[in-house]
């Protein structure tokens, strides 16, 4: 057996030390740092691009494992959020009405007034909100009335929609965004988006009038066709032909649909979707249409009023909440947002729904959040509105508390748009490192372009980010390429 060697203390310090000399660190050393530099300095490469040369531009991105900022600049100015509210709009109504939460669609009579079959007075369409209502879930409704042995209704058919206050349009709106689709009337008994889609084909012949056709079909709108039909779509160029237009007579208050201008042969067919005036009597009208469909007659007229307190429910269609916050964000439905937003103000104060108590409620879950909502301007729910004003810190702020609240994360998550996947970032990102990995919340107004949401390092560290881009003149392709390219380099980022 050989003796045991001794190393004499100081000999031993040599050898450590020259061991942890040569062993990794679990420390950031100066090589993680120059990657953090070069991260850094090819964003400002990036934000350097002439397309930018006279606009502002927020940008923050966030560790959410660590806390760490990875990059910032301006993260505390103030920007239009444009259709980034939503994601302000959506986090709340999952707080405050919560994942399993159900719009309800209700067909209801006086109490006692239904007898053999007959209803001895009123029905009443009753809304409660919801954004997806469709002509479909009407009939369906109708259906159900007829198979409960229904025939006949001596009264009125009146369309309640005062679960919400009455006012259409959200606050700051552009008055000139009408007759859009994106900018429709808001009220709790919704139909199809509160739209119709006009679709224009040729006629037979040169000189003939264009054929038209509504969907869904309705005498709620009348239409007047003043069109023409030319050989080729290229005559209407070199001939100095007026183009075709199709438009409602907004500024007459009128839901009269006006097809102007010529029409090819050889282009088929054009199409718009056009916003509508009272849709809650809209919703009634296809309504009344449906019941005469399957067989229910309504001997009076389809009119707006609230149903009583002692009511008979006689059908009922009941829309989760999940698909309209997927619908919210994945394709930033509008009215989506804005129905949301009363929906919360109703269910949280047990009113009228209104914005004003919708932004309320937001307020409070912000601040619950810890986002200090002193430092931001709430006024509708959508984004439309340039009367939002927030940052790119207060929008890292709300994803981050997001991703940390597990009741929401998850679902909050699923509804947003994946790069080069789905919804408004179908086409964004593809072939580069965030493709299928960044799940993110675009805006966009005139002038304005936002991204905000989550990412993954090369890593798989997960980030939080919002880059604002505002104002500018040039084509908003160049800005969404800049940010594109922030997501890129973020995604490929690694410390190692």
């Amino acid at each position: 057996m050989k003796p045991i060697r001794i190393l004499h203390i100081s000999t031993l310090l040599i050898f450590l030390l020259q061991f942890l000399a040569c062993a990794p660190s679990t420390k950031l050393k100066p090589g993680g740092a120059k990657h953090f530099k070069a991260l850094h300095a090819r964003i400002d490469q990036i934000l350097a691009d002439s397309a930018l040369a006279h606009s502002s531009t927020g940008v923050k991105i966030v560790s959410l494992q660590t806390g760490e900022v990875f990059y910032e600049r301006n993260g505390q100015l103030f920007f239009h959020p444009a259709s980034n509210q939503k994601l302000f709009t959506s986090a709340t109504a999952l707080e405050i009405l919560g994942p399993d939460f159900e719009f309800p669609t209700r067909v209801a009579c006086d109490s006692g007034a239904l007898k053999n079959g007959v209803v001895k007075g009123n029905l009443f369409l009753i809304g409660g909100g919801n954004p997806d209502l469709t002509s479909l879930e009407l009939f369906a409704l109708a259906q159900q009335l007829k198979q409960a042995g229904i025939r006949e209704v001596a009264g009125d058919l009146i369309c309640d929609d005062f679960y919400f206050d009455d006012v259409r349009w959200g606050s700051g709106w552009a008055w000139d965004d009408d007759p859009a689709a994106y900018s429709p009337r808001l009220t709790a008994l919704t139909l199809n988006k509160n739209i119709v889609t006009v679709t224009v084909t040729s006629g037979d012949s040169v000189g003939k009038l264009a054929k038209i056709s509504i969907d869904p079909p309705t005498d709620f709108v009348q239409v007047v066709n003043i069109s023409a039909t030319v050989q080729h779509g290229w005559q209407i160029d070199s001939l100095k032909l007026p183009p075709l237009i199709i438009d409602r007579r907004w500024q007459q208050n009128q839901n009269t649909i006006v097809v102007d201008g010529v029409i090819g042969m050889d282009q088929h067919r054009a199409s718009a979707e056009v916003n509508i005036l009272s849709p809650e009597l809209y919703a009634g009208t296809i309504f009344r249409d449906m019941l005469s469909y399957v067989g229910v007659k309504l001997s009076g007229r389809v009119t707006r009023g609230l149903a009583p307190a002692a009511r008979q429910t006689l059908a009922e269609h009941r829309q989760p909440l999940m698909p309209a916050l997927i619908n919210l964000n994945k394709i930033s439905d509008n009215l989506t947002a804005e129905l949301l937003l009363k929906t919360v103000g109703a269910e949280k104060f047990g009113r009228r729904g209104n914005a004003a108590n919708g932004l309320r409620a937001m307020r409070l879950f912000l601040s619950a959040a810890g986002i200090d909502t002193t430092a931001m301007s709430l006024a509708d729910g959508s984004g439309l509105s340039r009367y939002n004003l927030t940052t790119p810190s207060a929008l890292v702020d709300l994803l981050t508390a997001v991703w940390r609240n597990f009741k929401l994360r998850n679902e909050f998550i699923t509804t947003l748009p994946i790069a080069g996947v789905d919804g408004t970032l179908e086409n964004r990102m593809r072939g580069t490192s965030a493709e299928g990995i960044v799940h993110a919340k675009t805006g966009s107004l005139s002038g304005v372009s936002v991204l905000s949401g989550y990412a993954v390092t090369l890593d798989g560290e997960e980030l939080a980010f919002s880059i604002m881009m505002q104002p500018f003149v040039v084509p908003t392709r160049a800005i969404r390429e800049a940010q594109d390219r922030i997501c890129a380099e973020i995604c490929s980022f690694s410390r190692k």
